[in-house]
């Protein structure tokens, strides 16, 4: 069975290429347009990994890893950071927060399946 990702970011596009991607590569995809759809959905269906963008209307990435990160079913599942933010600040905001890496947009669709596929296989 394959394993499935939620893609949580604001920008339609980006979601798209990210849900291209990863399903090429053979993972289910459910796509949620901020942080509070992402842990709406997230607390509706367990992932196996969490891919999410930092700034996003109603619930910024930051505030949904921790909130993901105190659910019993999220406590262990990687979680990776999208996003344009890269200053040693804001990584180190998501290592706190409970983030598992980091890769900075615009991203190449190769490194993103390859960045997956080490972490869950």
């Amino acid at each position: 069975m394959a394993k499935t990702i939620l893609a949580v970011d604001d920008s339609g596009s980006l979601r798209q290429m990210v849900a291209f991607s990863l399903k090429a590569a053979g993972y289910q995809v459910i796509e949620a347009v901020d942080g509070q759809d992402g842990l709406e959905k997230a607390r509706n269906q367990v992932v196996d990994l969490v891919l999410t963008d930092q700034n996003m209307p109603r619930m910024d990435g930051l505030t949904l890893i921790k909130s993901l990160r105190g659910l019993p079913t999220y406590q262990r599942v990687p979680i990776l950071m999208l996003t344009t933010e890269s200053s040693d600040e804001m990584k180190s905001k998501g290592r706190a927060a409970g983030a598992n890496g980091w890769l900075v947009k615009p991203f190449d669709p190769q490194k993103l399946t390859e960045v997956v596929k080490k972490v869950i296989g």
